[in-house]
């Protein structure tokens, strides 16, 4: 018996069900039907359940609301995925509520909601992405490239230039309000089993794995709608979700690339923009049954619209001004003038934050915005430097001890604040650039000669 009845497509007005979806490039109902019945049955095999876990060991993260971690999972594995499988088999598996992490934005704007699953609730949630990506990545559109494999934030943007300088200058920028909080869970179900004739067993399992609830303050609240960011399913799901939309827009034969829920339309005038900001933004809340977050939502052209922290100004991949001024607020939390920690504790704090920041922001093509940021990092140090010495005659005596000139040191003395004279020459003299990049190890990002 089906666990989730298939709706009358007429009656019911789902407008993917269209003609054109039909004939897509590869014959869905060839690739799901020899696939797709035995999804199940497969999910169940502990050598499958093994597999699951080993992504989940691999993505590491802490433990759900039992506190069992991924290591006291892994001690005694083979007895957790045979009990596994078999409530699986039995129908006795349901997953426990997930436990809620909020993690500030940037800029201090609120903050995400996202949900830690339990160990075993994760094996399952990525044996079942295991099973149905295969089947159902291949179906999503070329202009999609969040969470998927082989697809990364710098192609999406790569893609982006290529649209802009075709002559598509002008960026519709829609920005989904709480998207992960939002999916509707009937909606979803019914495409998977639409759109991929996914096994009604699997389905049951994902929305038992939806409406599994999240643990609030020692109190389990329900889950109605939205997908949990964090779970390994959830990628796959709003990948699913919003496939919807990029059809529509390939119906309307739009330029456009999406990640995840940052998606850029491109067009060839402003007027075209807020035309198709209207039309775009219906179709989100009408069919969708999504937000759209009319304050952050905007048109304009490309140099002026961001997109995943980047900006596509005179051809060129660059830094979004946004991503800078955060990185420079960044490097004020991460090198204060007051304290009483080493600066060789500070410049390892400040390592392990540029190593991650520079690998995914280098992907600009105007690299002196990375040596901004590196020049900036090595002020602050230079102003804290300037900030110890306390009084103007004790940072005389250590820039005259370091060689620098008496008229050097008196152009600063007395006259200059603390950050107008870590700018100084006398305090470059003393403290070059070497002195930071070789005393004290500060990573720069490195530079290919070509």
């Amino acid at each position: 018996m089906d666990v989730f009845p298939i709706p009358n497509e007429c009656s019911t007005g789902y407008s993917f069900i269209r003609e054109e979806e039909k004939k897509r490039k590869l014959n869905q109902q060839e690739l799901f039907s020899e696939d797709a019945g035995g999804l199940f049955d497969r999910l169940c095999d502990p050598h499958v359940l093994r597999l699951g876990f080993k992504s989940v060991r691999r993505n590491g993260g802490s433990p759900g609301i039992d506190g069992i971690t991924i290591e006291t999972y892994e001690t005694d594995l083979e007895q957790e995925l045979q009990i596994l499988s078999a409530e699986l088999k039995d129908w006795n598996y349901a997953p426990q509520p997930v436990r809620r992490v909020e993690i500030p934005k940037p800029g201090g704007k609120g903050v995400r909601l996202l949900g830690v699953p339990c160990v075993r609730d994760r094996v399952v949630q990525a044996s079942i992405k295991a099973l149905l990506e295969p089947l159902i990545d291949p179906t999503f559109s070329d202009s999609s490239y969040g969470f998927r494999p082989g697809r990364s934030q710098k192609q999406a943007v790569e893609k982006a230039k290529s649209i802009v300088q075709s002559g598509k200058e002008y960026v519709v920028d829609i920005d989904l309000s709480n998207f992960f909080d939002r999916v509707n869970h009937d909606k979803l179900i019914e495409r998977l089993k639409i759109c991929y004739l996914i096994d009604n067993r699997i389905l049951r399992l994902i929305g038992l794995t939806l409406r599994s609830g999240v643990m609030v303050d020692g109190r389990v609240v329900a889950t109605q709608k939205g997908t949990t960011q964090g779970s390994p399913l959830s990628p796959l799901l709003s990948n699913v979700v919003l496939d919807e939309l990029d059809k529509e827009l390939e119906k309307r034969d739009l330029k456009f690339c999406r990640f995840a829920d940052d998606c850029n339309i491109f067009v060839g005038s402003a007027k075209a923009a807020e035309r198709v900001m209207v039309s775009v933004s219906k179709f989100i809340e009408k069919k969708l049954k999504l937000v759209v977050n009319q304050e952050k939502s905007r048109t304009g052209k490309a140099d002026a619209i961001k997109f995943l922290g980047m900006t596509i100004m005179a051809g060129l991949i660059v830094i979004s001004s946004v991503s800078m001024n955060r990185a420079n607020e960044k490097l004020k939390a991460l090198i204060p003038r007051g304290t009483n920690r080493p600066m060789s504790v500070t410049m390892d704090n400040l390592n392990q934050w540029y190593r991650g920041w520079s690998g995914y922001y280098g992907m600009t093509e105007d690299k002196r915005q990375l040596h901004k940021i590196e020049a900036h990092a090595r002020r602050r140090f230079r102003a804290r430097i300037v900030y110890e010495h306390k009084r103007p005659r004790n940072l005389k005596r250590t820039l005259l001890r370091k060689g620098v000139s008496d008229r050097a040191v008196n152009a600063i003395i007395n006259n200059s604040g603390i950050w107008a004279t870590s700018k100084s020459y006398a305090m470059h003299n003393a403290f070059p650039n070497s002195y930071f990049l070789d005393d004290l190890g500060q990573y720069v990002f490195p530079v290919i000669e070509t």
